[in-house]
């Protein structure tokens, strides 16, 4: 999958799932999601990841949800594209 189709589904799984008032176009890759104008909430973090392992089929170890990961679209990316590289190679 290219990084940029990534993080576009990223984006439109954000809006969808946190009820954000802005369209998903509008959400820098960098930016940090938990600051102005994204203000996404930590309780929003367990929601998030349940979507994100349900669409791509990927399981978040216990020890991986941080707010680290959660950082930003870029963060959030690595994550699931490295968990999905591992998990066709080990198939």
């Amino acid at each position: 999958m290219a990084d940029e189709q990534l993080k576009s589904e990223i984006k439109e799984l954000l809006v969808e799932v946190c009820f954000l008032d802005i369209s998903p176009d509008e959400i820098t890759d960098d930016g940090n999601l938990m600051d102005d104008p994204y203000n996404i909430e930590s309780f929003n973090l367990l929601e998030i990841s349940v979507h994100l392992e349900e669409k791509y089929g990927i399981s978040f170890a216990e020890e991986d949800l941080s707010l680290d990961l959660f950082q930003s679209i870029n963060s959030i990316a690595a994550y699931v594209k490295g968990k999905l590289a591992a998990e066709q190679a080990a198939s």
